[in-house]
């Protein structure tokens, strides 16, 4: 019997058992709370937490603030300042166009021979000589015209057979001018259509070969200081007649009257 007592455990002494007193288990941190390092008692204290970093406003923002009342106002005026210089210019241009009224020189050929003309059917090749003389009169009574870069050139059939380089020339307001150009065709190869179309017309009635001579200038109109831009003058003289003795003949020369060109702009 005493020994069954003395396995049953004994109860706690009062300074062992747990007092009503003793401090409740702390609460978990409430869902919006922040949780902060506490440091434990014998360990250092976390560093500070930098703040967060400041980023200034964008560039854009700032230079669209800056672009004021002011600003878009200078601006504005200085456009319509631009608007009405080139308005005022463009008129006067066209004031001054209309009271000069300039127009087209007129070119002829005058005259207009051929030596030393050779054409081989078998090799295509063309010899000659041209020798060709422009008539070009300036029927403005209040400008005149400067010609610069001045080439011409004697086509067949669409095929340039010889071209050359003209001095340039001014002609004064109502002036007539004389303009020589030679071109020479040493050797030329040419095509079998322009082959046989010489051919053809060598063999043919007076033997005319037509021709055409072409003239390619730079042109400024001009009236005391003011003048125009430069503007590309094509000249045209179609059908242009050599006439040849017969079919093996060297020389030849212009047919009929001065024959009138074309002029374009």
């Amino acid at each position: 019997m005493d020994e069954e007592w003395t396995a049953i455990p004994k109860p706690p002494s009062p300074a062992t058992r747990p007092s009503a007193r003793t401090a409740a288990p702390p609460l978990p941190p409430a869902a919006n709370s922040y949780s902060y390092y506490a440091p434990q008692p014998g360990h250092a204290a976390a560093p500070p937490v930098a703040p967060p970093p400041y980023y200034p406003p964008a560039y854009a923002a700032a230079s669209t603030s800056a672009l004021g009342p002011s600003n878009t106002l200078f601006l504005r005026r200085l456009l319509a300042v631009a608007i009405a210089f080139f308005v005022v210019v463009g008129a006067a241009t066209l004031i001054l166009w209309l009271v000069l009224r300039p127009r087209l020189p007129q070119f002829s050929v005058s005259s207009a021979s051929v030596s030393s003309f050779n054409l081989s059917s078998s090799s295509q090749q063309l010899s000659a000589d041209f020798d060709v003389t422009l008539t070009v009169r300036n029927p403005n009574k209040k400008m005149g015209v400067q010609y610069d870069g001045v080439r011409a050139a004697v086509v067949y059939g669409g095929e340039t057979i010889s071209e050359t380089s003209l001095p340039p020339f001014y002609q004064s307001k109502g002036n007539v001018t004389t303009v020589h150009a030679r071109l020479v065709a040493a050797g030329e190869y040419v095509g079998g259509d322009v082959t046989n179309g010489i051919n053809s017309d060598r063999s043919h009635g007076n033997g005319a070969v037509r021709f055409q001579f072409r003239v390619l200038s730079w042109a400024v109109f001009n009236s005391g200081g003011w003048r125009t831009r430069r503007h590309v003058m094509r000249v045209y003289c179609e059908d242009v007649s050599i006439g040849f003795n017969n079919s093996t003949a060297s020389l030849g020369s212009l047919l009929g009257s001065p024959k009138q060109c074309q002029v374009y702009l």
